[in-house]
């Protein structure tokens, strides 16, 4: 079999290649379409065969073999052949034998051994006298291909001779099945961007009759009808059938040539002579050379269409379609060991059976079923008399934000769309939450909402004939989806409120990433190293940990932690009763109970999963520290006595493992691991640690959340791997890019960082700790990049791509996300990161010992030091500040609709505004606004006659000032007995921003909220109103005024969004003092600022301005790469050479004299003017008595030959630095002059004085 893969669009291969040596010749290939079930078969012999069993109406083994015609065979090798096919099999291939029994003119020695082949082993040969090749020299035509079934098969099989060639000197074989039919079918799926989505909105009424049904499962089932009915009629369907691959080249010119290739095919066939022959030859290569031109300038036009106005949706499927990124269904034949099944229904119901199995009862050991049934007699009573505020009706704003937050996602049973909800008008909608209210009330659960549609998903790299390799992922209702997603905010909520989940658990909580955990055990592993200890570090693999987890163990915590309710009784209804179909194609599996687990694909599963998962940090030992990421669980220990830290980590496991044991999970020894990391270089032995008897390997390096962690902590290994990942990926890149046509450069500034640089950024914070030598390999991906998103010269400095691309180098962009992380993290209370400080002796430690690296949390401090920032406290965030059931709604007038600024006078505003006041007279108004300007940050309130300004930090944003100062107006306003009052602003964003209130809004908007809250509780009533900036309102022009001049200085913490900022232009400063430097960069001449140059569209044109605004072409650049000289220019030349520093300025200019007659006694013209800037060398060279320098007497020697020889040559005095371009060019190359020689001279030469 080959090794080098072959991807196909639609099919599986199967392919055996010749070993010919140099030359191809022979080999052979199956290709399989996705539509038939298949899987290849191992076949041990020294012929050229591949075999597949493929299931069209029942399984079929199909052999592909190639006989080569001058070797020698051996009969017994194809008796074995056939013996190792599985009956009933189709045998086809180039046998290379003649014989008159499948239609040659007589019979040769292979002939009578494949006569004798098919006699011995009872066979049937399915040719006919058709002829199946084609010899070109001899412009004649024999059978050599052969299709060779058993017995069983014949009847039930057509076999013909294709008519045409297809660019190959065999005609095809087609064997097919007697009846049509047999091909999987895909189920239709609606096309939502061909939707008529008025039309829908008219016919989708979900009245309230149909919610309010006596059966809540009846209810339901009416809103579904109205909502199909309405989307069937509405928006159209796919095809059920494979769609044809499209060929966009394909033209008329092309259809032309081919239809005319053909006609000359069909006259050679009816009269073989020579001149046909050669007719067909050339229709056949010009057809060719027609396809090829079509493909290319259809391939030039496709990808030069991928502009910066291409929308990212559009953008990302080009890429993909170029680049051939797709989706593959393909159904396996599966292997239980006791039989094959090959049935679409048959693979279903297997693959149905199987997952049913892996969270029945059986699969548990009978010590957890004892406790299982003992735990379960012990009813969970979680009826309450007691009022919570989580078990509240749902309101509209959260089935909308349960709308907007939803991706969208598959269909379920129902086959309701997001999309369709989406679409419902205001009335439905209401009826819709009316229906989920009851759901919610009633404490009644839709029977529909317990199915599920499973799709099998096949793990990375397993083998697909197990069915224990496929990974369940189920497809429920959308409308229980829309409904979980509600009543999962608010079981987060109280879980994040009541503090019931681990702060080391990282996995799908607001605020925190993989990152966290990453962090953490590098600052562990460095804090061993320094005090040059053992750290063991054991990262556990959970056996089909969702599949597993055990339902009444979430019930029972959740009673635990004192949940009564509406919100249990949900969830305990959700999880009972769950039955599931697997889906293949449009094949269906019988229903199977799902007995235990929680159901992958769910909105609840992951929350419900990490709230049973997570206890297990609490069985720890206090010597063992441990994180997860949902079920990703690693712990560790440190110590200097390895035996000591054996017996606590053995202990830890034996814990861990009884804790499993009590809650139905299983950790595999097989696929957990254990890494030792040190530093010392004595031998040392590895623990040895054990799961039930079962030893941990021991390795020298383990992923850990996607990072490469080795033994040494040297990080080597994981940029290494990072490197090919990403040089790999640079084969998108490089696709869709070319000097002359292509995608533009911001197009592929675009995909280069979503594909490539986020590989890179990805845990560069704590890698980025890696000896420079290391990262430096980064380095070149990145240049590599730069280079092909901009089209410039390969010798071009890399300083100049940072600049044209506007890129940050890559210290500079792992300095940036590391400070933005660590900030980030002093922004959550609750955040591991903002508590892991160094203790004062280990402190004493690394002082100590300055070789050692420090952790990531003192390497961000250190950097913060050094870049002298001047940042007060970091605003904290509380994610939890507003409940999901009470959010605030925040509205604002505006008067002034429909009024363009630049097109309005000011007049116009302020009578728009007078008559504004006086409808709403009665409250009083205060006038708000901010202001920021270089070195002063500020905001004002004007409150009647009161004034108040302060000066805030100089890192806040404008809306971050405006923000303040409506803050500020609303604790004057606590302050007041009166209870009407309208805050008017000028910032429109401001007031945006409030109107969108989620967990990551502008934390002084968090508070804004939160005090009008309370307020209005209070009574008050404060209305806000946005008028427009600078046009004569008295109260906005007095608080722009008091903002700007504002100098009582408020200390008030900073927004981490405005920390950001200050971050990136802090970076963005240094990397501007570093292209400073770059005084001889020929681009730092035309752009000496950093900034973003807009890129033209056309690929072609913006190359060439790249190049030559950096200055590296392939005209003057060439020789770089080719190791040559650098080409002389034909009218001047510039030669500069590197003096001792001990010279003085005259004899350094003398010098320069001196060499430039030694150039004029090698050139052919006659006359010359030399010109130079050193009044003091012509001086001496025109008192020639007086020199005494050795450099003079030179010059005064050359000038005497060169007239013996007919030379003309004068000297002329030219002043320095104004600008005469000879003079510049001299000065130039002799400050820059790199070639060292005994003496330094710079030569200007002119072609001929006139």
């Amino acid at each position: 079999m080959s090794h080098i893969p072959l991807k196909l669009r639609g099919y599986n291969c199967v392919r055996k290649d010749a070993d010919t040596g140099s030359h191809s010749s022979g080999g052979v290939c199956i290709l399989t379409s996705n539509l038939y079930p298949s899987t290849p078969l191992s076949l041990h012999t020294s012929l050229q065969a591949v075999a597949v069993q493929v299931h069209t109406r029942a399984l079929v083994t199909v052999c592909c073999i190639y006989l080569p015609p001058h070797d020698a065979l051996n009969q017994q090798q194809l008796n074995n052949l056939v013996d190792q096919l599985p009956k009933p099999f189709l045998l086809l291939g180039d046998f290379n034998g003649h014989s008159t029994l499948w239609g040659s003119d007589s019979t040769n020695s292979r002939g009578r051994q494949i006569e004798q082949f098919i006699s011995n082993n009872c066979l049937c040969l399915l040719n006919n006298d058709e002829k199946t090749y084609f010899h070109e020299p001899t412009r004649s035509f024999h059978s050599l291909d052969l299709a060779i079934c058993s017995p069983d098969l014949l009847p039930l099989l057509n076999f013909e001779v294709g008519d045409y060639l297809h660019n190959s000197d065999h005609f095809p074989l087609i064997v097919s099945h007697a009846d049509s039919g047999g091909a999987i079918q895909f189920p239709p799926r609606y096309l939502f961007q061909r939707a008529d989505w008025a039309a829908f909105m008219q016919l989708a009424g979900v009245t309230e009759a149909m919610v309010n049904t006596a059966d809540i499962s009846e209810a339901v089932q009416h809103v579904v009808d109205i909502i199909i009915n309405a989307a069937d009629k509405t928006i159209p369907k796919s095809s059920p059938r494979l769609r044809k691959f499209r060929r966009p080249w394909w033209n008329e010119a092309c259809r032309d040539s081919y239809k005319n290739q053909k006609k000359c095919w069909n006259i050679f066939r009816r009269y073989p002579t020579t001149e046909n022959l050669v007719a067909f030859k050339r229709a056949r290569a010009f057809a060719r050379r027609i396809r090829r031109r079509s493909q290319r300038e259809s391939w030039i036009q496709f990808v030069s269409s991928i502009t910066s106005s291409t929308s990212s949706k559009q953008l990302w499927k080009k890429v993909k379609a170029a680049n051939g990124v797709y989706k593959e269904f393909s159904i396996p034949v599966l292997n239980t060991g006791h039989a094959s099944y090959s049935s679409p229904l048959d693979v279903a119901n297997i693959l149905g059976q199987t997952f049913a199995q892996v969270s029945a009862v059986d699969s548990y050991s009978p010590a957890f079923v004892a406790i299982k049934n003992r735990a379960e007699r012990m009813p969970l009573t979680f009826s309450s008399r007691q009022s919570f505020p989580y078990n509240c009706e749902f309101k509209m704003f959260e089935l909308q934000t349960a709308l907007s937050q939803a991706h969208d996602s598959s269909p379920g049973p129902d086959g309701i769309a997001y999309n369709m909800l989406r679409h419902l008008d205001a009335v439905s909608l209401s009826n819709l939450l009316h229906l989920f209210n009851r759901v919610w009330r009633e404490q009644g659960f839709p029977r529909q909402w317990q199915e599920a549609v499973v799709i099998p998903i096949l793990k990375p790299g397993k083998d697909p004939s197990n069915p224990l390799h496929y990974r369940p992922i189920a497809l429920t209702s959308v409308l229980c989806k829309t409904l979980e997603r509600m009543v999962n905010a608010r079981l987060v909520f109280e879980l994040e409120k009541q503090g019931c989940i681990p702060p080391l658990q990282s996995g799908f909580r607001r605020g925190r990433s993989t990152f966290d955990n990453i962090v953490h055990l590098e600052t562990q592993i460095r804090n061993a190293f320094v005090r040059r200890n053992h750290l063991v570090s054991i990262f556990f693999d959970v056996e089909k940990a969702y599949d597993r987890t055990w339902r009444h163990g979430i019930l029972q915590k959740l009673y635990n932690l004192g949940f009564k309710g509406n919100l249990p009784l949900f969830i305990k209804r959700f999880l009972s009763s769950r039955t599931f179909r697997v889906r293949l194609g449009n094949f269906y599996s019988d229903p199977f109970n799902q007995v235990e687990g929680v159901p992958q694909g769910c909105v609840l599963s992951v929350t419900l999963f990490i709230l049973h998962f997570s206890e297990i940090l609490n069985h720890l030992p206090p010597s063992v520290t441990g994180t997860l990421y949902v079920d990703d669980l690693q712990i560790s220990c440190q110590g200097c006595n390895m035996r000591l830290i054996e017996r606590q980590l053995q202990n830890a496991i034996n814990k861990i493992v009884r804790w499993c044991d009590e809650n139905g999970h299983t950790l595999s020894a097989e696929k957990s691991k254990c890494v030792h990391f040190c530093r010392k270089r004595s031998i040392h032995a590895d623990p040895i640690l054990s799961i039930r008897n079962d030893v941990i390997p021991i390795v020298d390096e383990i992923r850990f959340l996607g990072l490469i962690f080795d033994r040494k902590l040297t990080f080597l290994p994981h940029i290494v791997q990072l490197r090919k990942k990403c040089e790999k990926s640079l084969n998108i890149l490089k696709v869709l890019s070319c000097t002359s046509w292509g995608a533009d450069r911001t197009s592929l500034l675009r995909i280069y960082q979503a594909v490539v640089l986020s590989r890179i950024d990805y845990g560069c914070m704590v890698y980025g700790s890696a000896r420079s030598a290391a990262l430096r390999r980064l380095d070149a991906v990145h240049h590599s990049a730069l280079r092909i998103c901009s089209g410039a010269f390969r010798t071009s400095p890399v300083e100049s791509l940072y600049t044209i691309c506007h890129q940050f180098p890559l210290h500079l962009r792992r300095k940036k996300l590391s400070i933005q992380y660590y900030f980030r993290s002093l922004s959550l209370p609750q955040h591991p990161i903002s508590h892991m400080t160094l203790p004062a002796t280990l402190r004493r430690i690394y002082n100590a010992r300055p070789s050692h690296i420090l952790p990531f949390c003192e390497r961000v401090k250190s950097i913060i030091h050094d870049s002298e920032f001047n940042f007060p406290d970091i605003q904290t965030v509380d994610l939890q500040i507003f409940p999901p059931w009470n959010i605030p709604q925040f509205s604002f007038l505006n008067p002034f609709p429909g009024f363009d600024k630049s097109r309005t006078s000011p007049v116009i505003y302020q009578q728009l505004f007078s008559f504004h006041r006086s409808r709403y007279s009665s409250y009083r108004p205060i006038f708000t606004d901010g202001s920021k300007a270089v070195g002063h940050v500020g905001c004002g309130i004007i409150f009647d006659a009161d004034t108040s300004s302060f000066r805030l930090h100089t890192s806040f944003s404008i809306l971050s000032a405006e923000l303040v100062a409506i803050f500020y107006a609303l604790q004057k306003i606590s302050l007041s007995f009166q209870r009407q009052f309208c805050i008017y602003t000028d910032s429109m964003s401001s007031l945006e921003t409030l109107c969108h209130p989620h967990f990551q809004m502008h934390p002084v908007a968090m508070q804004i909220l939160g005090l009008l809250q309370t307020l209005q509780h209070r009574g008050f009533c404060i209305l806000f109103c946005w008028i427009p900036s600078h046009v004569g309102i008295i109260g906005n022009e007095q608080a722009d005024h008091s903002a700007k001049t504002a100098a009582s200085f408020l200390h008030r913490d900073i927004p981490y969004c405005d920390v950001k900022k200050s971050i990136a232009s802090h970076i963005s400063s240094l990397w501007q003092e570093t292209w400073d430097l770059q005084v001889h960069n020929k681009l730092h001449y035309i752009k000496p600022s950093i900034g973003l140059w807009p890129a033209l569209p056309i690929r072609g044109a913006d190359v060439k301005l790249t190049r030559l605004r950096i200055g590296h072409t392939r005209f003057t650049h060439k020789h770089l790469l080719f190791g040559e000289r650098a080409p002389m220019c034909p009218t001047y030349s510039v030669s500069a050479y590197r003096l001792n520093s001990a010279l003085s300025i005259y004899t350094a200019e003398a010098t320069a004299t001196s060499c430039a007659l030694q150039r004029i006694s090698s050139e052919n013209t006659m006359q010359f003017r030399i010109y130079t800037d050193s009044m003091s060398v012509l001086q001496s060279v025109q008192q020639t008595e007086s020199s005494n320098n050795p450099v003079i007497c030179d010059i005064l020697l050359q000038m005497e030959d060169l007239r013996s020889k007919g030379f003309d040559v004068l000297f002329c005095w030219v002043p320095s630095h104004t600008g005469i371009k000879g003079n510049e060019l001299a000065d130039s190359a002799a400050k820059s002059a790199l070639v060292p020689s005994i003496v330094r001279f710079f030569c200007l030469h002119q072609k001929a004085y006139q």
